[in-house]
């Protein structure tokens, strides 16, 4: 389906959720923005409104129906208006959508994100809703038209699905399970990427460090982080999110010896307790987690090494919590992405017995963030004094206008901001600062950049600029791990790992 230059219409994605969620939200706009669909403008409605969901989070489903009751009233004034709703949620509730707000006109799930413009334009031709849920993967995401957000870093999924088991995860059951990628497919789309002006690029899967079970090669992924220090011109790689449970040591080798794999690791913990992973059901404890930092830190003693952690999974006690706090302590994480363990319906957990009280919850998470706020700080203050190669981001830095600096990250991904000085920087170049100052979740550089590297990413980001101005389609409800918020109090994807 396209749609007539007589008709164009407008459209925006609103996303939420996890890493997963904020690449499907590319395709969905590369999908739209192929048949004939245009970004809509600032301040404008959209003719198409793509609700990119999530179900991991409490409450999930009544932030859905009080974002499309909200929409009720200009879908009611406009008769082009179109509301789809997509991701965890739908593949959850399908039908269940349609029946609560009957002014939504399509429903579409996890595995056939493509089917949205034809569905879009059936619901249209004939007046009525379309729910469309595949229980099965139609065609791996990464062969749909994709409009990728930024010049100069880019998402590559190697894998969608998850074999695992987690008691309070409800992502398995609407991923399904673990499908992956030909190695020379991923490879390729990487070369792409780099040709096309990107530096780094960011492997993605749900258990991105079992990639090759598929096809029957447990090493494919250290082999595959060696393949990609084989693509000229590709700077930085980076990988998220693995499992403790299969990190081999193949892949720390991999990462050490690889000259652009970063040395920057996201290690989902959950909990220090032995007793709660066993509840969990994550296959490892805490000994062999520490094994695998004390191992990582052998190897990269510059690594920056970030978690997940639950706080308050029934059955909980004190004793186990400081179970945590003792392995944060230990494990000196650059920062950490803390929950309070909130129940998600059809998940194991939460029908346990012994649900701990909100507010021994909220005591406990308000003591861990405290402890990780301290070390945090702590590691960055080592960093005072170094000179860092900065790829310089847009729209990293919330207060880069008031204070006249810019924004970036470091090789092992810690948010720098720093004074360009004479130098005028564009989002992809490089530049070479000295950290003056560490706060506990970003570094400043407030003397002028040392030096400056133009790159191919900063003329391709130049060259969108001086394209048609058209604002992004999509709008990115939560952070990413790529791309950490200012605070990591707040989740950085799913907690599946």
């Amino acid at each position: 389906m396209t749609v007539t230059e007589e008709s164009t219409r407008t459209y925006e994605v609103r996303t939420y959720g996890c890493q997963m969620n904020v690449h499907d939200s590319e395709r969905l706009a590369g999908l739209l923005e192929d048949a004939g669909y245009v970004p809509v403008g600032d301040g404008e409605a959209a003719d198409v409104v793509v609700f990119n969901t999530c179900a991991v989070r409490e409450n999930a489903d009544n932030r859905l129906y009080g974002n499309l009751g909200h929409l009720r009233p200009a879908k009611t004034s406009n008769p082009r208006m179109q509301i789809a709703v997509g991701g965890c949620l739908a593949q959850k509730d399908q039908g269940e959508i349609v029946r609560k707000a009957p002014w939504v006109d399509v429903v579409f799930g996890t595995h056939n994100i493509g089917s949205l413009p034809v569905l879009l334009e059936r619901a249209r031709v004939q007046r009525e809703a379309q729910v469309e849920i595949k229980e099965s993967l139609e065609v791996f995401p990464s062969t749909l038209p994709t409009k990728r957000e930024s010049a100069y870093a880019a998402w590559v999924s190697i894998s969608v699905g998850c074999n695992n088991t987690c008691t309070f995860c409800i992502v398995p059951a609407l991923r399904g399970k673990e499908k992956d990628r030909r190695p020379g497919e991923v490879l390729s789309e990487v070369r792409t990427l780099v040709e096309q002006g990107v530096l780094e690029i960011t492997l993605l899967g749900q258990n991105v460090n079992t990639y090759g079970v598929e096809f029957g090669d447990r090493l494919a992924f250290g082999k595959l982080l060696r393949a990609c220090g084989d693509v000229e011109g590709l700077e930085r790689v980076r990988f998220t999110s693995p499992h403790p449970a299969a990190f081999t040591d193949d892949v720390i080798a991999a990462m050490a010896e690889t000259p652009n794999v970063m040395h920057q690791l996201h290690m989902p913990l959950q909990s220090g307790s032995d007793r709660v992973l066993k509840a969990m059901r994550r296959s490892y404890r805490a000994e062999r987690y520490l094994g695998i930092i004390e191992r990582v830190r052998a190897a990269m003693p510059d690594a920056a090494i970030s978690t997940d952690i639950i706080v308050g999974f029934p059955g909980e006690t004190e004793e186990d919590f400081q179970a945590t706090l003792d392995v944060v302590r230990e494990s000196r994480f650059a920062n950490a992405f803390t929950f309070q363990y909130s129940i998600r319906p059809g998940t194991p957990a939460a029908t346990m017995d012994a649900q701990v009280p909100k507010e021994v919850v909220q005591e406990r998470y308000e003591r861990l963030v405290a402890l990780q706020e301290e070390i945090s700080w702590a590691e960055n203050k080592r960093q005072v004094g170094k000179v860092l190669e900065v790829l310089v981001a847009e729209g990293e830095g919330r207060k880069d206008d008031a204070t006249r600096r810019l924004s970036g990250r470091a090789p092992d991904n810690r948010l720098v901001h720093f004074a360009p000085g004479e130098h005028a920087p564009r989002p992809g170049d490089v530049v070479s600062v000295e950290v003056t100052y560490a706060a506990p979740h970003h570094l400043v550089a407030d003397r002028p950049a040392l030096a400056l590297r133009r790159t191919r990413a900063g003329d391709a980001w130049q060259a969108r600029q001086a394209g048609p101005a058209a604002p992004s389609g999509v709008l990115l409800g939560m952070p990413t791990i790529g791309r950490p918020p200012a605070t990591p109090a707040e989740p950085s994807g799913c907690t599946t790992h």
